[in-house]
């Protein structure tokens, strides 16, 4: 039977976390092509290489702060109402007593994407929803390492409840998520003209620092006022 809270149901790599030094890059360098080397992933930024993929950690911090902050109680930008709030954990718990946290989370991955798919789509772009398909297999492969240490996100989650409308850019810093360079960065991003989107420069890279822009990306929108941030592909 549906749930009044969750009407419909969404059907279903690992590095450690890198220091911020490590992770860090200067923004305004223009991208270059990945090479590899051996098993590694190398990433180059204009005279600078990193080893450093992203962290799958970050990715899924990113998407869950952005993802309770576009709730309609708070920025109303997709179309679920305190699901990663108290309200869904209360309506989830007795369900899920172990999983709840991470069902929630889907149930809202879910409809942002879907909804930021109807205010931007370009197959020759990303986005902090739809990241590169390889990218996105080694995420959902995480899913099931997140469920069996659901216990380590219990205090993330705790204060994703918490979470009040204000600067998105003070949230994710809130939560460690983004530095001032970070915010730096996105300061200076611009929305597109005529679209309900706002480009980040050069081509994606799979590293924090990209992820990082693409949730921060959001700031430029306002409540009620979604503005979709993106970057181009690579390989398209």
């Amino acid at each position: 039977m549906a749930s009044p809270l969750f009407p419909w149901w969404p059907s279903s790599s690992k590095v450690g976390k890198p220091s911020d030094n490590e992770r860090r890059k200067t923004y305004d360098r223009p991208a270059a092509p990945s090479v590899r080397g051996g098993n590694t992933p190398i990433l180059r930024y204009g005279n600078e290489i990193s080893a450093v993929p992203i962290d799958l950690d970050h990715l899924l911090k990113l998407r869950l702060v952005v993802g309770r902050y576009g709730e309609m109680d708070l920025a109303k930008w997709w179309n679920t109402r305190g699901q990663l709030g108290s309200y869904g954990t209360s309506a989830l718990r007795r369900g899920f007593p172990r999983t709840h946290y991470f069902a929630q989370a889907r149930s809202v991955f879910a409809v942002a994407a879907h909804r930021c798919a109807q205010v931007f789509e370009d197959p020759r772009s990303v986005t902090l929803w739809r990241l590169p398909e390889t990218l996105e297999e080694e995420f959902d492969a995480r899913w099931e390492h997140w469920l069996d240490h659901g216990e380590d996100w219990a205090a993330f989650f705790a204060k994703l409840e918490t979470l009040e409308v204000e600067s998105l850019i003070e949230v994710l810093r809130g939560f460690a998520l983004a530095s001032p360079e970070d915010a730096q960065a996105c300061s200076r991003l611009t929305r597109s003209p005529g679209i309900p989107a706002v480009a980040l420069s050069g081509v994606f890279r799979n590293d924090d620092v990209t992820a990082t822009l693409l949730a921060l990306g959001f700031a430029r929108g306002g409540k009620g006022d979604l503005a979709v941030p993106f970057i181009r592909r690579e390989d398209r």
